[in-house]
Formats: C-alpha cells, sequence, structure tokens
C-alpha cells in the first residue's frame, strides 16, 4: 500500500500535496562531516514519500507505514522533550521551524519509506520531507541552507545525535548524473557531471537485515573521540583551543597530526588516522570522478570501508561481511558501509552488466554466513537523482 492509498483510506478523500525526498549514499568521506571534513554524494531514485492535507486547527498528525503509532501535536507547542519514538524527528523538525517562521497550520499525513530503515539517512530525509510539507502549508520560503540547517538542529538538539551535515545537504543539493563534492567547513559545493568517456554504473544497496538507531549507538562517543583528538593535539602543538564542542580535527594540519599522533591514546589517533585519510581520499575521488574514471573512484570507496572499520572501529559482523563480500565479487568497482556503519546496509558502484550475477553471489555468500537473516536480508539496485525539490 502507497502513501498515497493509506491516506485516502484513512481520511476518505485525496491528499492536497505530496512531498519526496531522496535517500543518499556517500561513496567517499563518511565519519567527517561534524569534523568539517569534506565529503561525496549521490542522491538515489529511492526515498522518503509523504501524502498531506492541511488542518486549520494547527494540529500535526502523521502516520507511518512502517511503524504503528499515530503521532499528533501542535505546531505552535510540540513536545519539548522527545517521547523516544519514530516521530521524533518531526517533532524537532517543528519546533526548529516555528523557532523561525512562527507557524499556524497543522497537516495530516502519512509517510513511508521506499527501502527498509538504516544506513541511507532515512531519518535526515523524514525530516526533509515534513519540513518541506510543514513550509508548504504555512507559506513559508526557506532557502537551501536554511533547510539543512533546521533539520540538522532536529536531530541534533531534539534527538540527541551529533551528526554534521553529510545527509541534509546531499538530499538538498545533489543532482541527477553528479556527484555532490562539499567542503563542511564553508559549505561550499560543487557537482561534478559524469563525463561521457565513464564507464557505466549503478548503485547497489544490500540491507544486511539487522537494524540500528543512530542515538543509541556508539556514534555520539565517536565525535567525541575525534574532538578529543583535536585538543590534545592542540595542546601539544601549542595552538589556541577553545570550547571542546567547538573543537574539530579540521582546525589542525595534518603535519601536526603526524607530529603529535603517537602521543594520543589509541582509540583517538584511530579516529582521527581515520579523519585525515578520508580527507585525503575525498579529494583524490572527486579528481577521479572528474576523469571518469569510475574504477579508480570504486577502489578509494573500498579503502574507505576498510578505514571505518579499522581506524573508525564501527561495523556489526553482517555489515564486515558484506564488505568483505562485495570486495570479492566480479563487476563491483567499490563500496563500503553507508550510514553511520554499526547496523544497516552497504552500497556499492557496481558494473551494470554483472548485476545478475553480482545480487545472485553477495546474496549467496551472505546468507550462508548468516542464514537466520533470510528473508530480512535484501538487496536493490537504483540510479542518481536530484536533491529533494524546495
Amino acid at each position: 500500500m502507497t502513501c498515497v492509498e493509506r491516506f485516502e483510506q484513512i481520511y476518505g478523500k485525496a491528499p492536497v500535496h505530496t512531498a519526496f525526498t531522496p535517500y543518499r549514499i556517500c561513496p567517499l568521506g563518511a565519519h567527517s562531516d561534524h569534523q568539517l571534513g569534506k565529503i561525496t554524494g549521490i542522491a538515489i531514485d529511492k526515498g522518503i514519500r509523504m501524502a498531506y492535507g492541511p488542518k486549520q486547527n494547527g494540529v500535526v498528525e502523521v502516520q507511518s507505514l512502517q511503524f504503528p503509532k499515530r503521532a499528533q501535536w501542535h505546531v505552535a507547542s510540540a513536545p519539548e522533550v522527545k517521547e523516544n519514538d519514530w516521530a521524533d524527528h518531526l517533532r524537532g523538525a517543528t519546533i526548529a521551524l516555528n523557532r523561525r517562521y512562527p507557524l499556524r497550520i497543522g497537516l495530516c499525513a502519512v509517510i513511508s519509506g521506499e527501502l527498509p530503515i538504516g544506513g541511507l539517512s532515512s531519518s535526515a530525509a523524514v525530516i526533509l520531507t515534513f519540513l518541506s510539507a510543514l513550509c508548504t502549508m504555512n507559506g513559508v520560503t526557506l532557502t537551501p541552507q536554511e533547510m539543512i540547517v533546521i533539520a540538522q538542529e532536529a536531530e541534533n538538539q531534539y534527538v540527541g545525535v551529533s551528526c554534521g551535515k553529510l545527509d541534509q545537504s546531499c538530499e538538498v543539493y545533489c543532482k541527477k548524473d553528479h556527484l555532490l563534492y562539499m567542503d563542511l567547513k564553508d559549505d561550499s559545493y560543487e557537482r561534478i557531471p559524469q563525463k561521457d568517456t565513464m564507464k557505466p554504473y549503478e548503485i547497489a544497496v544490500f540491507f544486511s537485515g539487522v537494524e540500528r538507531t543512530l542515538a543509541g549507538s556508539a556514534f555520539n562517543m565517536r565525535v567525541d573521540e575525534c574532538r578529543s583528538a583535536a585538543y590534545a593535539l592542540k595542546a601539544y602543538a601549542g595552538m589556541e583551543y577553545g570550547k571542546f564542542l567547538e573543537t574539530n580535527l579540521r582546525d589542525v594540519p595534518v603535519e601536526v597530526y603526524h607530529q603529535y599522533k603517537d602521543r594520543l591514546p589509541e582509540t583517538w589517533r584511530r579516529r582521527a588516522e581515520h579523519w585525515y585519510t578520508e580527507f585525503d581520499r575525498v579529494q583524490r575521488g572527486a579528481e577521479a570522478w572528474r576523469r571518469g574514471d569510475i574504477e579508480e573512484f570504486g577502489r578509494l570507496s573500498f579503502e574507505s570501508g576498510h578505514s571505518s572499520i579499522y581506524n573508525w572501529e564501527t561495523g556489526s559482523p553482517e555489515l564486515k561481511a558484506l564488505y568483505e563480500i562485495m570486495t570479492e565479487t566480479r563487476g563491483i568497482y567499490g563500496g563500503r558501509f553507508s550510514g553511520a556503519g554499526f547496523k544497516g546496509c552497504c552500497m556499492a558502484l557496481i558494473d551494470p552488466a554483472y548485476r545478475e550475477e553480482i545480487e545472485a553471489t553477495v546474496t549467496a555468500k551472505y546468507l550462508k554466513l548468516f542464514p537466520a537473516l533470510e528473508g530480512k536480508y535484501s538487496a536493490y539496485f537504483c540510479h542518481s537523482a536530484d536533491g529533494v525539490m524546495l
């Protein structure tokens, strides 16, 4: 059942509006945006869809096809404390938007995701879809930058996830057949078109069958470890430093890192090692894409996945197994965990000529290792897409 069909079933009429926000993949630049690094991104042609209409009394009433509980609140008085359910992201978005633009009109809505939850920035996509609907209802026009900041604020301040702007930026700025190349230090970005000479590619998404929640994982701890490394490196080098939460590895030159890295605790050193090498991989990857070298770009993505396992130290046994299987499968240019990397899925850039062979090989090898996940594991093949329409 689609969100439109469910809306008609509940309310006995067609929705006034529909909205769509794509999911995203990040082939290079993972775990670096919160330290003001550089990232790459591609939006895909699957995402979050919402059917909705106005409620003049200011009430927000939202149902999800993936979760059973209907959520309700008022646009002017959303709960200040999260309720620890799927709608917290939307409550946080309501509060963040209402701070800037007082809201009067609510909405009734049904929302649905086109792929399993985990690893494709579904939380950011849900927030952006909902924000666009609230804005439409209240005659508010946001700039792309406002949209990104408000969506990030909802996650950081309300949900409690210390994410950067990677997900939101990809879902807003991406363009079909282009690679988003973005610097989070100044939010500058470039959309690099794929060359006519580039070998064909598709995007494969392999869901491990294991779900995850960011706020309950070690995600926030990894961010703190990066900041701790940056703080210590500044102290060793005699650099000025201020508040801990405003300290980022981007503030520390790579030469300083190499000079003092052996004085860091091992975990901090590994987090920093991932960050600095990922920063370099992103720059080299962008140039490979610019040349039309999808094979080199894919190799760097595999390298990024390796660093995520051994330096960032994320990955459930299932995701690690998927990653290793991908590295051994013919026709896969490259890939890595998608999202935080604790559970969720892996993404890969593949040669379409090998699609059927890739699906059969990865599926067979993975389910041989984890037979209990049969029926939960799944594979999808996607194409690039434009970002959300504002």
